[in-house]
């Protein structure tokens, strides 16, 4: 259930309730793709974090370990012991940029594995019973990504397609939440609108989605390679058509500013493995901009990271010891920087959300979205 609790401009200020817990949103999902955040994060280090929810991948975890397996460990809460809302992605994005050799039929896709390249099929009920395995607080209904830029008229016969594979889901968690022994029967399904960078059809796919009325909606098939401008514009046209009562997710984003402007636009929940990813790398955000730890100038500075983060890391590490684990490679690096994004990305939505309780979203904005982008 979305509770809407203010609203500044097209800003909104927002509760997401679960049978796992309630959200406050704009909130960003912490990416544990196949059960686990990259850097030895664990589960009650993503309680430290601030983190509210956890998101895994339905194909990965279909690879390996096998979602029949996590089943019988109790679901994924029982086996990752993360015991807050997780939203599991259908597996559509990466059937379409990781599988090898794929077939698109109406019934689904036929793809080989990354992993040893055996023969799989995935169809939306396929996936629905895959996530109902998996337990997960909210499914992603099973679509099909299309590359960007893609031919008008595939991109049209490609919405239809994922309009008749939403209906298919719905039906099947329908179906699969009547079972007694379902590991949820409380989970919740989020559509997907697709469209690439055709405003029209983002329209019209929103317009026919939105009639199937779902727990929540997605914005899909952006973020991946077209200009932030293109991305801004297509959420502008998309968003009067998203259900004002539902929650609104923007899927694989993103950087802060992008992040800030989509909560201006009205979009709630965002995910990225950019914050993680990066970290591993020595790129990490601060309240005074981004800074890369390689840099010889950070070899003798016994300050922390961010002398304004409260993290477990800025609390007791300095930026010589950190650098000098990621040039040693030793794992410690890892952990370390990837909590402190973490950290800071969590702490970025709790401004963003006192920000609108107080009214001043534009002004945090102004402020924000250029600071949070300088490299120092």
């Amino acid at each position: 259930m979305y509770r809407l609790l203010k609203q500044e401009n097209n800003a909104r200020r927002a509760e997401f309730v679960t049978n796992r817990g309630t959200v406050q949103t704009p909130a960003f999902m912490n990416v544990a793709t196949a059960g686990a955040i990259k850097g030895a994060v664990s589960a009650e280090d993503l309680k430290t974090l601030g983190c509210q929810v956890m998101l895994s991948n339905t194909y990965h975890l279909h690879i390996r370990p096998g979602d029949e397996l996590i089943r019988s460990c109790g679901g994924l809460h029982a086996f990752t012991t993360w015991d807050g809302p997780i939203l599991t992605d259908s597996g559509g994005f990466q059937v379409f940029s990781l599988a090898s050799l794929r077939k698109i039929e109406e019934e689904g896709v036929t793809f080989a594995s990354h992993v040893d390249g055996r023969r799989i099929f995935m169809g939306p009920e396929e996936s629905m019973r895959i996530q109902s395995n998996l337990g997960s607080t909210v499914a992603m209904a099973f679509d099909e990504c299309v590359e960007n830029p893609a031919e008008y008229s595939y991109a049209k016969a490609s919405c239809a397609r994922t309009t008749r594979w939403l209906a298919r889901c719905k039906a099947e968690m329908k179906r699969l939440n009547s079972l007694p022994d379902t590991v949820n029967r409380e989970q919740m399904l989020f559509g997907i609108n697709q469209g690439c960078t055709y405003a029209d059809l983002r329209i019209e796919h929103m317009k026919e989605i939105s009639d199937l009325d779902l727990d929540g909606y997605a914005i899909g098939g952006l973020a991946v390679g077209e200009p932030t401008e293109v991305m801004y514009d297509i959420i502008e046209n998309v968003i009067d058509y998203m259900p004002k009562n539902k929650i609104r997710y923007l899927m694989g984003v993103g950087t802060p500013a992008n992040i800030l402007n989509a909560v201006e636009r009205g979009v709630d929940l965002f995910d990225c493995v950019m914050p993680s990813r990066n970290a591993r790398h020595g790129h990490l955000f601060t309240s005074k901009g981004i800074i890369n730890i390689n840099n010889k100038k950070y070899e003798r500075d016994m300050t922390p990271i961010d002398s304004e983060c409260g993290c477990p890391v800025c609390r007791r590490y300095s930026k010589a010891y950190i650098r000098h684990l990621l040039k040693a490679e030793e794992m410690l690096s890892q952990r370390l920087l990837v909590m402190h994004n973490l950290w800071f990305y969590n702490h970025f939505m709790e401004d963003i959300r006192k920000a609108l309780d107080n009214g001043n979203f534009a002004e945090f904005k102004k402020e924000k979205e250029i600071l949070y982008s300088t490299r120092i």
